[in-house]
């Protein structure tokens, strides 16, 4: 299930109306209380489930805040750069082109889920913990586009470094978008010709 589908507005099956009293009450309690100080308990009596139900949705309470539907996107729009390119280009032309074509979260509630992590220090290492999928899928697809390992390794990961900056820019200004904070942030660490 993408975030999309979570975030719909106007939930139509029971599960979706779980999903999305979960996440609420789970973002007004991080907001209210902190992270830290917040329960899986208190989450699920705010939600009027078990905790039980809480754990049948989300494996975590960090989980709750940590769900990446974009890694195909990105690794897609890596995979149609110039192979001509270098890796690092690639990653990094791929990442630009994969915002530029998404539209714009149309719902406040992923930027409050990013802001709570950008907010909360052991959120923020498993937010790097979670974009291992993402290091791994786009070192693959490097790789598989004529990069060597050690290569497409550093590529991946400084691409990714300016990614989850961008995303902890556009989470703490409201004036942003979410694509120029991810081009500011590449624009940072991007060398150009």
């Amino acid at each position: 299930m993408t975030d999309a589908q979570r975030l719909d507005p106007e939930p139509t099956t029971k599960r979706e109306r779980t999903l999305a009293a979960l996440i609420d009450a789970g973002l007004e309690l991080f907001e209210l209380h902190g992270y830290e100080q917040t329960t899986v308990a208190q989450i699920a009596r705010a939600a009027g489930v078990t905790e039980m139900t809480f754990f049948r949705y989300f494996p975590a309470k960090e989980h709750l805040l940590l769900d990446d539907p974009y890694d195909p996107v990105l690794i897609e729009a890596i995979g149609r750069q110039a192979r001509t390119d270098p890796p690092f280009l690639r990653a990094a032309g791929g990442v630009r082109a994969a915002w530029r074509a998404l539209p714009e979260p149309e719902t406040p509630i992923i930027r409050r889920r990013v802001r709570i992590i950008a907010r909360t220090p052991s959120l923020r290492g498993a937010m790097w913990r979670s974009t291992g999928n993402t290091e791994r899928a786009i070192v693959e697809q490097l790789v598989v586009d004529g990069a060597t390992l050690e290569v497409a390794r550093v590529a991946a990961a400084s691409v990714l470094a300016a990614l989850v900056a961008g995303l902890y820019s556009w989470a703490e200004r409201d004036d942003l978008s979410l694509a120029e904070a991810i081009e500011h942030a590449l624009d940072v660490i991007e060398v150009r010709r």
